[in-house]
């Protein structure tokens, strides 16, 4: 039980890191869009859960191709993969003049939103915050990982996630909006780290 939950908790923690953009979109449309709906809330947090849980499979079999010829160095490349996204995603949180539309959803050089009542914006939205899923996908092929329980427990966090952050924004405002990308950003260096040092420690 006790070897079953330890390989089940870095998919849990890089399903929360990797939930956060999506989570951070939820609390900011659940401030936005007075009285929004339930199945508004809990059909865009399907679509972030499912797009969360495509990105790293399609990750994983791009992974496999080349998985092969890595494997001397492949625990630096998922260190550095992890840091990487983690990096971006925390440097991103704490740049001055990022701009969220009226509907919450960050809007471009225009300041023009999408609003995730509608089907077209929220697929775009859904896939733009689940591209740093893919290196996690090869991440996990790199490391010889089964991909389907790992990317199912991603999608069920950030669908999880984002159905809180709905609520919490209706309710509390935008004061942890900012610092979700940050937390995010950490935890993901954090799983790249304990990869790196495990692997470093095995080798020995």
């Amino acid at each position: 039980m006790g070897s079953y939950l330890t390989e089940l908790i870095p998919a849990v923690l890089i399903g929360f890191s990797l939930s956060m953009d999506a989570f951070a979109i939820s609390v900011s449309s659940g401030i936005a869009i007075p009285g929004l709906r339930f199945f508004y809330a809990a059909r865009s947090s399907f679509f972030f859960g499912f797009f969360q849980f495509l990105m790293p499979v399609t990750g994983w079999f791009l992974g496999s191709a080349f998985a092969s010829s890595i494997g001397s160095f492949d625990h630096w490349v998922v260190f550095g993969l992890l840091s990487l996204i983690g990096g971006k995603m925390a440097v991103e949180s704490l740049r001055p003049g990022k701009k969220n539309g009226k509907n919450g959803v960050p809007g471009g050089e225009n300041g023009k939103s999408a609003d995730i009542r509608s089907l077209g914006p929220l697929l775009a939205v859904s896939v733009a915050t689940s591209i740093d899923a893919l290196a996690v996908g090869v991440s996990f092929s790199l490391l010889d990982q089964g991909i389907w329980r790992n990317a199912f427990i991603i999608g069920v966090v950030t669908f999880l996630c984002c159905m809180s952050g709905f609520e919490f924004g209706r309710r509390m405002g935008r004061l942890f909006e900012k610092w979700a990308g940050l937390a995010g950003g950490l935890m993901l260096i954090g799983v790249g780290a304990k990869i790196l040092l495990e692997h470093l420690t095995q080798g020995n």
